[in-house]
């Protein structure tokens, strides 16, 4: 990978490269023309004559660009033909020469890189509009991608495989999102990508190598101090260092599934609520069933076996663990070595009378060998099955599994909640402080509203910019509740298709489900869940005066600057009568 340098310049670079062809050709002509002076010719009179050095270039230039032949401004000599035979000749060579190395200079991947990375840095220079830094264009930086555009936010990509920065082109996004071929894990790649610029509102880093992206999340704690950075982290000792650098958000998928599991296995009410709000909207989700009790399995003590074990363990679930590997010192559960892909292995961990396993190694063909042979020898198992590659998804739909374990999904909808709904990481930690019977209730009357399609889930802040109509209104003291605005613009008589989940204040109180009589004020920030329909026109009546006091009061107030002074005006001229 070429290195890339601030000051390069793309034109002085082509210049250097072509320093000794255009030597060559200075040369060639300098000599001819020079030659052509001296050459002996006749006037018109037949008289002994000389040409002069503009006659001489002015005949060299023409006949050295093949653009057409005439001896000026007499006829030639013999000696000033001969000489112009040997001009032909040189210039044919410097020409042939020139050219190849032209060709070959377009050919170079140095200068491909340069020139691209000149045109990238130009477009993230030319950016007015907030947009997220995203750094790896793997399965997740795709999701991220994709969900960005849908949701109408700009992206600009760094990767370091130069044939995943082609395929964004391939993908048709609504609006164009910058790419360059370089390692991130270097500032100065970071800077040319956009790190310190003035609309970067996020750097997301989701490299596959655990110490790139840590090398990402220390340069933009340096350099950009004030945005969040959101990092991708797969082992303990990386995650740590990313926190002791202040970073805001580390995502570890594997720790993130295990709590959910561990979610699921005390409060399967709770599980199924946080599944159904942090799901990609538009999709639509079954039910799933509970993690029964019982005897577990699980097949793979990597990474993502050791944490799953010991959240099992934690939980009191009985375990018994397949490893190619021999049993570490004392282990906490039940040890079988062997394939978890035969039979063998399976029938000796007991899996005629286990309620569930988990498929959890790094391969994913060994995954789904696993689980099928499982549910050919106990169709009841509740499976949970780990997909390592999104390329694979067909062969995983295939099957009839109860929860599909895809890291770079994981991944992506935690990183979306963040960045596009901040409000709704600190409902899910309230949440889980309730008990399964609040949770079912909340989950049974949202599912009755909404059904089990994903819903929408979005974040307002009452403040000037996101809603101006109704932070001007409670500024000037009037009383807004809750239940007033949840009403539709079009026609107040019909409730908009959402609610409320949480109000948080700048006096950190927050108000989780909050009464319908709760007074709104200036700087709230609402979470809500409802329709794509509903969050539009939530979006319109906080933001538009004439959707608020329609919605409040029930006036249909008139458009228009002229039609406002008229109503005004008559609305005086009747107050005084």
């Amino acid at each position: 990978m070429m290195p890339l340098l601030r000051h390069q310049s793309v034109f002085f670079l082509i210049m250097r490269r072509l320093r000794a062809p255009f030597i060559l050709l200075i040369v060639i002509i300098a000599i001819s023309v020079f030659g052509l002076t001296l050459a002996p010719g006749v006037d018109a009179d037949g008289k002994p004559a000389h040409i002069s050095f503009f006659h001489a270039l002015y005949f060299i230039s023409y006949t050295a660009t093949t653009i057409g032949f005439g001896e000026i401004p007499y006829a030639f000599s013999d000696q000033q033909r001969l000489w112009v035979l040997v001009c032909i000749y040189l210039s044919v060579i410097g020409w042939a020469y020139t050219v190849g190395t032209v060709f070959a200079l377009l050919a170079d991947r140095n200068l491909q890189q340069a020139i691209r990375t000149q045109s990238f840095m130009r477009a993230v220079r030319n950016l007015r509009e907030p947009f997220y830094l995203v750094c790896g264009f793997g399965e997740t930086g795709r999701l991220i991608c994709d969900a960005l555009d849908r949701l109408g936010l700009r992206a600009v990509v760094i990767e370091l495989d130069d044939t995943k920065v082609g395929e964004i082109e391939l993908h048709g996004y609504r609006a164009d999102i910058p790419a360059l071929c370089a390692d991130a894990r270097n500032p100065e790649n970071l800077k040319f990508a956009g790190l310190t610029h003035r609309s970067c509102i996020g750097v997301i880093a989701l490299t596959n190598d655990d110490s790139a992206n840590l090398a990402i999340a220390i340069a933009a704690r340096l350099l950009a101090p004030r945005i969040p950075a959101l990092c991708r982290a797969e082992s303990a000792e990386t995650a740590a260092n990313m926190a002791s650098f202040g970073t805001r958000h580390i995502i570890n998928p594997f720790e993130k599934f295990s709590e959910y599991l561990a979610l699921a296995l005390h409060a399967p009410a709770a599980w199924h609520l946080l599944t159904w709000l942090t799901g990609v909207p538009g999709t639509q989700m079954e039910r799933q069933r509970d993690p029964p009790h019982g005897e577990w399995i699980l097949c793979g003590h990597g990474r993502f076996g050791r944490m799953l074990a010991h959240v099992l363990d934690r939980e009191g679930v009985p375990l018994t663990i397949i490893d190619r590997n021999a049993a570490p010192p004392a282990p906490s559960a039940r040890w079988v070595q062997g394939e978890g892909t035969g039979a063998p292995a399976l029938e000796a961990a007991g899996v005629r009378r286990a309620a569930g396993i988990v498929a959890a190694t790094a391969n994913d063909v060994d995954n789904l060998s696993t689980v099928v042979t499982a549910r050919e020898l106990n169709p009841a198992l509740f499976v949970i099955l780990r997909q390592n590659h999104f390329a694979n998804n067909s062969l995983f739909e295939a099957f009839d599994y109860d929860v599909n374990v895809v890291p770079s999904r994981i991944i992506a909808h935690e990183c979306l909640a963040i960045l596009t709904t901040p409000l709704l990481v600190p409902f899910l930690e309230d949440m889980k402080r309730h008990d399964e019977e609040w949770c079912g209730r909340l989950l049974r009357r949202l599912t009755g509203s909404f059904g089990w399609d994903i819903p929408a889930v979005w974040s307002e802040r009452i403040n000037l910019s996101r809603a101006p109509a109704l932070y001007r209104k409670l500024m000037k003291g009037a009383t807004v509740e809750l239940q007033s605005l949840l009403k539709s613009p079009s026609n107040r008589d019909d409730a908009l298709a959402c609610e409320i989940l949480l109000l948080r204040r700048d006096d950190d109180e927050h108000l989780l489900i909050p009464e319908g009589n709760t007074k709104l004020r200036p700087g709230d920030e609402l979470l809500l869940v409802g329709t794509a329909e509903a969050q539009r026109e939530f979006g319109l009546l906080i933001s538009n005066d004439h959707a608020l006091v329609y919605v409040l009061t029930g006036t249909d107030l008139p458009g228009g600057w002229i039609w406002e002074r008229l109503s005004r005006a008559r609305n005086a001229r009747s107050e005084t009568a």
